[in-house]
């Protein structure tokens, strides 16, 4: 069969990387025997799982590397313990690169890594995506990066789509096979010597199948890259353009070597293959067969000395030697936060969800509340009073359960977060902190468009020092929701949770904010909550600000049957315990509040992107 790739150009990977498993096994324990024998130092008491038991293969530069296998055979598994994303330490047996003992951290970023699922940004163009991962990854600045993306373009054949949206369901966007290349371009932009791909053609149509291992196979020949894929039943043409095939069978290697070989073995175990039948698809039918004859029968393709099928040399420089160079990252901290936040900027402002609608929620929530409460700030009386608390309980309330629309946002950027970072493109940091930036003047807009209607319909204390006060806390509280949100998304495993667990604290904080109860008859065992309420210091705050200061002395609001004023604001405060010093003692709580979760997220965040590696 004639490929429909290039001959091999001058000039191309310099560099080549072998990596060989040797008696590699690798066993499954469960979560609580994990957590015992880490914290309690006790031996597991259930029998794990073995997923990989005594596996030797190889993977060599100018091939691709197929592992086939039925489902649970352990594909995936060895596929991220070549690639470093599962620790040494954690599995028996060798994992060399180029003869060496591999070093985890460092493999993961001079190699390519792509999921099965595509984890991108749906509001992005395809340009887009590979441009900013291009200006994560290279250090060359953004003129070397857009080189660098207008030939990937060219080479994935993306040219056509380039300012196409990725999109996401059936609605709009690129197609399955389109999608695809741009994931395993992402992981191309820094042009790596290995790449590992989990299931490429999973979901494709056969076309779009033979187009992406097309693709890799002009990689391999014109690059000379190292390529190692998982596939779980390929067709005849895509089975042809695999250089070695990796069978595996309940964690054990039952073949390892070329097509041609495990098709010759068949034969000589008395196997007759059907026309219509691809060795493959014959073999894991045949698999019991082939795993009682392992022992036996030993493919072993070994050879020194690689060569490409265009006939050149391929060098394989020592790996210790790349290895003892400093880790250190392509950007600095503010680079890597400016380009973060120009990325942020595209999504906020294209996803609809997020802007578009939370833009129309608060100008409409400030009309309706408004037209509620007409002139209620203007009125005398208990019932006048007790009718204002209820507008600012109430729109308390709103604002501070209209930011949990942003969860599934969130949770979708984590998956991002987890795989760049793994990757070396970013520290952690740089993301939370372009995250909080970018965040500022966009829900400013939104505590703007909020208060400027309510405000003014409302009837509130007619100063204009008020307005920007009463504005302040509106931003302040959004922000403080919005920190509490991105906290728990980064510790919640998926969005169901999450909801349960921010809805069920945010009506705890309401309970406890003094609203509902005093303060003084809230159980001394449940007071902790009063003080950790996201909605007691806001409260405080609206309460002063319309009835404190000098103008609170004269502010009456509620007078007796004789006409004498009965109480006055200032009255009304020192009954609720209140002080016109925590005006700004309760924003600075607040503010405390706001950076508090913002570290309590970058904590969370670094566990689960380096702790846990």
């Amino acid at each position: 069969m004639e490929l429909p790739v290039k001959a091999p150009v001058s000039g191309g990977q310099k560099t080549s990387y072998t990596i060989e498993t040797k008696k590699l096994s690798y066993k499954l324990c469960s979560k609580f025997d994990e957590f015992n024998w880490i914290c309690c130092g006790e031996t597991p008491r259930g029998v794990p799982k073995l997923i990989l038991r005594d596996v030797n293969c190889a993977a060599r530069p100018g091939e691709i590397t197929a592992i086939a296998g039925p489902s649970g055979a352990g594909k995936t598994t060895l596929l991220e313990i070549l690639a470093g994303k599962i620790s040494s330490c954690k599995v028996s047996g060798q994992v060399l690169v180029n003869s060496q003992p591999m070093k985890e951290k460092h493999f993961r970023r001079i190699s390519g890594y792509v999921t099965q699922d595509d984890s991108l940004f749906p509001s992005l163009t395809v340009k887009e995506t590979l441009l900013y991962s291009a200006l994560l990854r290279l250090p060359g600045g953004k003129k070397e990066a857009a080189n660098r993306v207008r030939r990937l373009l060219k080479e994935l054949g993306l040219e056509h789509i380039a300012d196409s949206r990725i999109g996401e369901g059936s609605n709009w966007g690129i197609s399955g096979g389109e999608r695809r290349r741009v994931s395993i371009g992402v992981d191309l932009v820094h042009d790596p010597a290995v790449v590992f791909i989990d299931e490429p053609t999973s979901g494709l149509d056969s076309t779009s199948a033979l187009h992406v291992s097309t693709l890799l196979k002009s990689m391999v020949v014109n690059q000379g890259k190292t390529i190692v894929l998982t596939i779980h039943q390929p067709g005849f043409r895509i089975l042809e353009l695999f250089d070695r095939l990796v069978l595996l069978s309940n964690g054990y290697v039952v073949h390892d070597g070329s097509l041609h070989s495990l098709e010759e073995r068949l034969k000589f175990y008395g196997h007759q293959i059907p026309l219509h039948v691809n060795v493959l698809e014959f073999s894991i039918d045949a698999i019991e067969s082939l795993e009682m004859q392992n022992s036996v029968f030993i493919t072993n393709d070994c050879s020194h000395e690689t060569r490409n099928e265009g006939g050149h040399t391929m060098r394989t420089p020592n790996f210790n030697n790349h290895q003892e160079k400093p880790l250190c990252y392509p950007n600095s901290i503010l680079g890597e936060v400016f380009i973060l936040g120009q990325r942020f900027c595209n999504n906020i402002f294209r996803t609809k969800q997020l802007f578009a609608t939370r833009v129309i929620q608060a100008l409409a929530a400030g009309l309706i509340l408004g037209t509620i409460y007409l002139n209620v700030g203007k009125k005398t009386g208990e019932v006048a009073l007790q009718t204002r608390i209820g507008f600012f309980a109430f729109s308390l309330t709103f604002l501070l359960s209209s930011t949990t629309e942003g969860l599934p946002i969130f949770l979708q950027e984590r998956r991002i977060l987890t795989r760049e970072t793994s990757r070396g493109a970013y520290r952690v940091s740089s993301y939370v902190l372009s995250n909080t930036l970018i965040f500022l003047p966009f829900l400013l807009m939104v505590a703007l468009l909020y208060s400027a209607p309510v405000y003014w319909l409302v009837g509130l204390r007619r100063a204009i020092d008020g307005f920007l006060y009463f504005s302040l806390v509106v931003w302040m509280v959004i922000l403080m929701s919005n920190s509490f949100v991105a906290c728990f998304s980064a510790l919640v495993p998926n969005f169901i949770m999450g909801t349960s667990v921010i809805s069920g604290l945010m009506g705890s904080f309401f309970l406890f904010s003094g609203y509902f109860i005093s303060k003084n008859k809230i159980p001394s065992y449940w007071i902790f909550m009063h003080y950790l309420s996201l909605f007691k210091y806001p409260f405080e705050c609206f309460l002063i600000n319309e009835y404190g200061g000098e103008q609170g002395n004269m502010r009456c609001i509620e007078y007796d049957d004789k006409g004498e004023c009965k109480l006055y604001g200032s009255g009304f405060l020192r009954q609720r315990g209140l002080k016109d010093s925590r005006k700004w003692s309760n924003l600075a709580v607040m503010l405390a509040f706001i950076i508090g979760y913002r570290v309590l997220c970058f904590v969370i965040l670094w566990f689960r992107c380096y702790r846990r590696r």
